[in-house]
């Protein structure tokens, strides 16, 4: 992945908190020299750095957990944020007209080593902890236990459990920031304007609140 410093992200706190609101990966492999790709929530149960774990699962019909097989390295992407960005957002555009449109987002690659497992006591751990994380802000989380063990033992019979060892981690957040102060409060006040953009805007907000916190006026911008 191409990562300009600019947009280079090192605050592992917040890359660990975005791939925790974004757990649904793009796992990418290459089988038979032909890439191979599918999209699975991964749970991150630790660290997220080198040595690092993170747990899934699958369909044992779905023919990915077979590429576990020979402990392969592989790829997981985590994307978000996403927005595409109007020139026309750009205070600077009715100054000078040399803008160009952009797209902004935020992307976490984790590159590490797959291994999956048929035991029914690992499938039901995972299956247990993916089902705690994603139900953890519901009023009333659903838990595994409140299905008939019967009906639960079944289903695991249809599943396989992957493990990923993390060997590294590159994150990249492309939020404005190599824009002009006053052109990225634009971009901030103009996405926050679409429900399909708001978290986009957040992103860009919450930047300058911690790094500029007063907005700029015309003059200022152009400094």
């Amino acid at each position: 992945m191409y990562v300009p410093d600019v947009f280079k992200e090192a605050d592992t706190e917040r890359i660990a908190q975005f791939v925790a609101r974004h757990p649904l990966a793009t796992l990418i492999s290459v089988k038979d020299g032909l890439p191979h790709a599918d999209h699975l929530p991964f749970l991150c149960l630790d660290q997220l750095a080198p040595g690092g774990t993170f747990i899934a699962h699958t369909s044992l019909a779905n023919p990915t957990w077979k590429l576990a097989e020979t402990r392969p390295d592989v790829l997981l992407v985590f994307s978000g944020a996403t927005a595409y960005v109007s020139p026309s957002l750009y205070p600077s555009k009715q100054q000078t007209h040399e803008v160009v449109p952009t797209y902004n987002y935020v992307s976490v690659h984790v590159r590490g080593r797959l291994s999956h497992s048929h035991d029914p006591a690992i499938k039901l751990q995972y299956v247990e902890r993916l089902t705690r994380a994603m139900e953890t802000e519901r009023a009333e989380p659903w838990a595994v236990s409140d299905a008939p063990a019967p009906y639960i033992e079944k289903m695991l019979k249809g599943l396989v459990a992957l493990t990923l060892e993390v060997n590294s981690v590159t994150a990249k957040s492309k939020a404005s920031q190599n824009r002009l102060l006053h052109d990225q409060y634009g971009v901030a006040e103009g996405l926050a304007e679409q429900p399909a953009t708001q978290e986009a805007a957040a992103l860009v907000a919450t930047r300058l609140a911690a790094l500029h916190p007063k907005k700029p006026d015309d003059e200022g911008s152009r400094q």
